[in-house]
């Protein structure tokens, strides 16, 4: 199991991406969580089987139809906390 922190930048939200992506996460067996932040980024927490969270990350370059990513920044997480599902979070 491994973990990734991402920040997504670009026309990212007012789009439906943090609602597009949690579908798209868990279709594909990923945990975590996502929020918008004021800043006018996304940033997602993303856990679970190394080809799942790389296939996570590669959506999420992408984004929904109406998103325009620009970048996405990824760091290593450590596994401290193993999440069950995949939320959505309050925007900070």
């Amino acid at each position: 199991m491994i973990a990734r922190r991402l920040v997504i930048r670009g026309r990212v939200q007012g789009v439906g991406y943090r609602y597009a992506m949690a579908e798209a996460v868990q279709a594909r067996g990923v945990a975590g969580w996502v929020r918008n932040r004021s800043d006018g980024t996304v940033e997602a927490v993303l856990q679970g089987d190394a080809a799942a969270v790389e296939e996570a990350i590669a959506w999420c370059r992408r984004g929904p139809p109406l998103a325009r990513v620009t970048a996405v920044e990824i760091t290593t997480e450590s596994v401290t906390v193993t999440f069950a599902s995949f939320d959505l979070r309050s925007t900070v």
